[in-house]
This record gives structure tokens, C-alpha cells and sequence, in this order.
């Protein structure tokens, strides 16, 4: 209890919000009223959906695994992949999945700055995608939602200046090596003098190797057009199935009419609006933005369609990525058994001209 009392406490936040919204939104009787008439193909398809959408989350991760450990198998991917669904869902703002897939990826055999400059990329990637996708749809569909979503213009800003905030941090220190290890040398001082960390050398010097190996690899990756291509490419295709699922929904319910990319431009919205709530989850922002958005498409039923669509979205993942946790504690410590990368022997020679040098911290 003690070891996943954060977990716990997450999930009845989220589950007390749902409950919350069905009892005072007549959602238990709008229930009743649509399950005799489920489209059982249209439902079976939300569920095919998402678990494509895990697929291709392990995908666009591995393109870039592979570019920087040749031995990377996809498995291991799926496994990373799903560790940090779980993990996003259970942190404030979604912190947790990367921290935790770089974690695990050290126990298969990464090294800490090399998993970390993938996610890093990856992160980037995703977040530049997603937000292009959503510019797009502003663009497109802004008469349709200024008329139908109260303060659109206004939840619009404010989501894409915090994805844009995220984007320029990621990438500000991914490409400047001189601003990060400024960073990591005031840091250390501020731990040291608050008697937080007691040897600010030896730490500096494995924290700066680890970093001189992120952008050793975040280079590596960054050559390599192949593997951005792929890693874009199917990157929208993730987005895409993950925002058809709320249209999928709408056609279980036996429901026509709905302009698909009106559909599809809300969820990107709801996205974007989730992508500022604190609470793990997106507790309450989650079903407060699908609510905004969506009651245009469901009517009196959109108790039953944000139901389905959190099951979905964001149980599910939990449910999974518990599943794969039990998976990577079966396999033994640092199997990936190879060869030091380019990217770890470049950072190594650095220590060692970095070692034959007066510290200054």
C-alpha cells in the first residue's frame, strides 16, 4: 500500500471525477437509454484503435532505439512504450513516463544519457507533430468552433503556448552544450551549499558524462533523415487514431452526420486543453475539455461517450502498462549485452580531458 499509495490516490481523484460527472450530468440514465443500441463493430474498433495506437507508440520509439543500439529489439520498445503510458498517467502534467522509461531502459541496458537523449527526441518529435496538427485544425475548423465552444479562442492560446513552451525547452537544451552544463554546474553549487549533495565533483563529473552522452547520441539521431521520416510519419498516424476515437465512439452510438475532421479537430483541442491540468491525468481538465467540445456531437449522451473514451484513453493504459511492468521484472538486469556506442567513447574521452583539468564549480 505504502509503495503505490501515489498510484492509488491518483486513480480515485480520477475515478471520484467521473463518478462525479455521471451522477450530476444524468449520465447513469443516459446510459440506460443508448445500450440497447450500441453498434457492436463501431465499439470493437474504439478498442482496435487504441491498442494500434500502443503499436505505433512502440514504433516511433524504436526508430530511434535502434539508430543508437543496433541490438534494440522492438519488444523492448512495446515494453518502454507502455511503461511510460502508465507513468504519464499517474504524474502531475504527464512528468513521470519519461523519467520512468529511462529508468527501465537503463535495466535493459541503456545507458542513462543515451535513453535519455531518445526520449528526449522522441518527446520533441511527438510534441511538434501534435501541435502542427492542431494549428492546422484552428485554422480549418475556427468558425465551426468559435459558434459551437464557449472560450475557444481563449483555451486555444493556452494551449499552444504551454506545448510551444515545452517544445523550445527540450529543444533549447538538446542542441546547446555549453547553456546545459552551465545549468548542471549552478545547480550542483545550490545542492552543495545547501548541503544537499556532499561531493559536488564526483557528481559533476558523472552527471556531465551522462549529458555528454545525450547529445552525443541526440546528434547521432539527428543525422540520420531515415529515421526522422519514419519517426514523423508514423507519429502522425498516432495522433490521427487517437483522435478518430472519439468519431468512432459517436458512429458505436449509432449516431451520423458528424463532419469527421470536426471530430477529429476537437480531440486535438482536448489535447491540447489536458496538456496544462496539473492533476495526474489530467483529472477533471480531461472531462471537463471533452465535455466543451464533444456536446455538441453527443447531445444528452455525452455522459455515455466521455465514459467510453476515458475507459479507454486512459484506464486502459493504466490496466496495460501494469501488465508490462509484471513483463520487464521477469527480465534479467542489463540484457542488452554489446559494445560501448560512438556516443559513449566520445563522452569518455571527454571525462578524461575534462578529468586532467582544474574544477571550478
Amino acid at each position: 500500500m505504502k509503495k503505490n499509495l501515489f498510484a492509488i490516490i491518483t486513480m480515485a481523484i480520477s475515478i471520484g471525477v467521473l463518478v462525479y460527472f455521471l451522477i450530476t450530468t444524468d449520465g447513469i440514465t443516459a446510459f440506460a437509454e443508448i445500450a440497447g443500441s450500441i453498434q457492436i463493430p463501431w465499439f470493437i474498433s474504439i478498442f482496435a484503435a487504441i491498442i494500434v495506437g500502443w503499436l505505433l507508440e512502440a514504433l516511433v520509439l524504436h526508430f530511434f532505439c535502434k539508430k543508437v543500439y543496433p541490438q534494440w529489439k522492438y519488444w523492448h520498445s512495446l515494453i518502454i512504450g507502455m511503461i511510460g503510458l502508465l507513468y504519464s498517467a499517474l504524474t502531475p502534467f504527464a512528468t513521470g513516463g519519461q523519467a520512468m522509461q529511462i529508468y527501465y531502459m537503463r535495466k535493459l541496458g541503456m545507458d542513462t544519457g543515451g535513453a535519455g537523449s531518445i526520449i528526449a527526441v522522441k518527446s520533441l518529435v511527438y510534441q511538434i507533430i501534435m501541435v502542427l496538427f492542431a494549428l492546422v485544425m484552428v485554422f480549418w475548423k475556427l468558425p465551426f468552433f468559435q459558434s459551437s465552444v464557449s472560450n475557444f479562442s481563449f483555451l486555444t492560446i493556452i494551449g499552444l503556448t504551454t506545448n510551444l513552451t515545452f517544445v523550445l525547452l527540450v529543444l533549447f537544451f538538446a542542441i546547446n552544450e555549453k547553456a546545459t552544463d552551465k545549468c548542471l554546474r549552478a545547480i550542483i553549487k545550490f545542492l552543495y551549499r545547501i548541503k544537499i549533495v556532499k561531493k559536488p565533483v564526483s557528481r559533476y563529473y558523472k552527471l556531465h558524462s551522462e549529458f555528454a552522452i545525450f547529445h552525443k547520441s541526440t546528434k547521432l539521431v539527428g543525422k540520420s533523415v531515415k529515421v526522422y521520416v519514419g519517426a514523423v510519419f508514423f507519429t502522425i498516424v498516432q495522433i490521427f487514431v487517437a483522435c478518430i476515437i472519439p468519431y468512432l465512439i459517436y458512429r458505436s452510438f449509432n449516431f451520423e452526420g458528424a463532419d469527421v475532421f470536426d471530430m477529429l479537430g476537437a480531440q486535438s483541442f482536448v489535447n491540447m486543453v489536458s496538456a496544462f491540468i496539473p492533476l495526474p491525468g489530467a483529472s477533471g481538465g480531461a472531462e471537463g475539455s471533452f465535455y466543451l467540445f464533444f456536446g455538441t456531437f453527443f447531445g444528452n449522451l455525452i455522459m455515455p461517450a466521455l465514459f467510453i473514451w476515458r475507459i479507454g484513453t486512459y484506464y486502459l493504459n493504466i490496466v496495460g502498462g501494469i501488465a508490462f511492468i509484471f513483463i520487464v521484472k521477469r527480465i534479467p538486469h542489463r540484457t542488452l549485452y554489446r559494445e560501448k556506442t560512438k556516443a559513449e567513447l566520445e563522452a569518455d574521452r571527454q571525462l578524461k580531458e575534462l578529468s586532467s583539468k582544474k574544477l571550478d564549480l
